[in-house]
């Protein structure tokens, strides 16, 4: 079908209805039954039908049957890392040492891991959430805060790195859309200065850590943890308590090593796999393969060292593992819920209509924040910044060279953008696994982080329209 106005309503749906009632299955759900009822004609019978069948065929992509077992295999990483009370032994090491005494040393803790771990973001998310989880809990600070620092450093670091997933997937569709391939790593390395929204995110989650910049929900959060309530009354976290662990004591001391050495094999895993899979080349590697390796062997690793130290047999470590990966299921639901969405929207045509309302609409005077507004419009809708990035792209290389102008802002505009649709979306995977990682209610990571990144996507509109005056 050509696209309209029309292929905007599955998506506005399922973000309608998961902030009104909460309910992130029923929502996702309901924007892929009017998705497929309107690719069907509007036959709700057919639709629902083709609906279901849909969510089926999302496994049958390779990359996304990989991030669902990574979900899974995180579950079971998650619950052994508890049960081998490597995660108290680590906190009581950070006290032990003075490192971290109170709820702001938790927070500036969460944000440097978020910074120096820029591999991939949710492979970030997940070790910043495991580690800095138990000690905001214990320095009565919101898991809201925490699920918002390890957001708004994992996506918004990663893209100004080249040398990870997210670089090579961009100098790959650099290169698609005619950029020769000598000058597509110098223009992403010049495009990196002009990411305003990826700075202004980083920065103020720093801020908020340090000047106590709590407002609007996050206040409230903030208070009530501060009277030792962990979530609000209702609140659904996105993983099962049981899963942190506590409840399988082993009959060993609390080591840090138990959780240091698994997670070093998890990020070190990482670049390696990248490098296999890209034949020697980070930058042509596969990340969802790689994430998933890199999962595997942490987990292998942790296995390894309790089995060495006699903590548990084989049996125990099973049960372990497969109560973790159960405890992640709604998880891997949401994200494959998500998947199908982001599905029917590209068969619908949601990017491509708000991408050629762009381009039809493109003045140098307003080009740079147009294309950022646009670009967040898009990841917003589909929950997914590469995506966008596969769409914004093409667009904006043309667009550049017709007017004659350098690509790195335009590139930086699309790329800006990406970041922060995704990162004020609730059917954005990396907002998803930040709720999870932090154990908390999705809806309240939603409502508490929409107001920072309000207010970061405001300065990079302000520095955008003041960079495209210069043009």
């Amino acid at each position: 079908m050509n696209p309209t106005w029309v292929s905007l309503l599955p998506p506005l749906l399922a973000i309608g209805l998961a902030v009104a009632t909460r309910q992130v299955f029923l929502s996702l759900a309901g924007g892929i039954w009017l998705g497929w009822t309107i690719l069907s004609g509007w036959h709700f019978g057919v639709g629902l039908m083709d609906a279901v069948e849909s969510v089926v065929l999302v496994l049958g992509d390779a990359g996304n049957a990989k991030v669902i077992i990574f979900t899974l295999v995180m579950g079971a990483l998650i619950a052994t890392l508890g049960a081998s009370g490597g995660v108290s032994g680590f906190v009581s090491a950070l006290e032990g040492r003075n490192w971290v005494t109170s709820g702001r040393g938790a927070q500036l803790m969460a944000w440097l891991i978020g910074v120096l771990i820029f591999i991939e973001s949710n492979l970030t998310v997940l070790v910043a959430g495991s580690v800095a989880r138990p000690l905001f809990d214990r320095y009565r600070s919101s898991r809201e805060k925490l699920a918002y620092l390890i957001d708004s450093t994992s996506a918004p670091i990663c893209i100004l790195i080249p040398l990870n997933a997210w670089g090579a997937t961009n100098l790959r569709l650099l290169g698609e859309a005619g950029v020769p391939e000598r000058e597509a790593l110098g223009v992403f390395l010049r495009s990196i200065l002009f990411n305003f929204y990826s700075f202004a995110a980083v920065l103020l989650a720093l801020g908020v850590v340090l000047f106590r910049l709590d407002w609007g929900p996050m206040r409230r959060a903030e208070a009530r943890a501060a009277k030792g309530e962990v979530l609000w009354p209702g609140a659904t976290p996105m993983m099962d308590e049981a899963v942190l662990g506590g409840e399988d004591d082993p009959p060993i001391p609390a080591r840090a090593i138990n959780m240091v050495v698994p997670i070093a094999v998890l990020v070190a895993t990482m670049p390696l796999g990248l490098w296999i899979t890209g034949d020697g080349a980070m930058t042509s590697g596969s990340g969802s393969t790689s994430v998933l390796w890199a999962s595997l062997a942490g987990l292998a690793s942790a296995w390894i060292l309790l089995l060495a130290q006699g903590a548990f047999s084989v049996d125990k470590l099973t049960r372990i593992a497969l109560r973790g990966a159960g405890g992640l299921v709604p998880l891997a639901l949401i994200l494959l819920l998500a998947l199908a969405l982001g599905g029917v929207t590209r068969d619908l045509g949601t990017g491509a209509y708000l991408a050629a309302v762009a381009e039809g609409t493109l003045a140098p005077g307003v080009l740079l924040p147009l294309v950022f507004v646009v670009s967040s419009a898009i990841a917003f809708s589909i929950g997914s910044s590469w995506g966008t990035f596969a769409i914004m792209i093409p667009i904006v290389v043309p667009a550049a060279a017709t007017m004659n102008l350098d690509l790195a802002p335009f590139l930086a505009a699309a790329l800006s953008g990406g970041i922060f649709g995704d990162h004020c979306s609730p059917i954005s995977d990396t907002t998803i696994i930040s709720s999870m990682a932090a154990a908390t209610d999705h809806v309240d990571h939603v409502r508490t982080q929409l107001p920072y990144a309000l207010t970061g996507g405001a300065v990079a509109t302000g520095c955008f329209a003041a960079a495209g005056t210069l043009l």
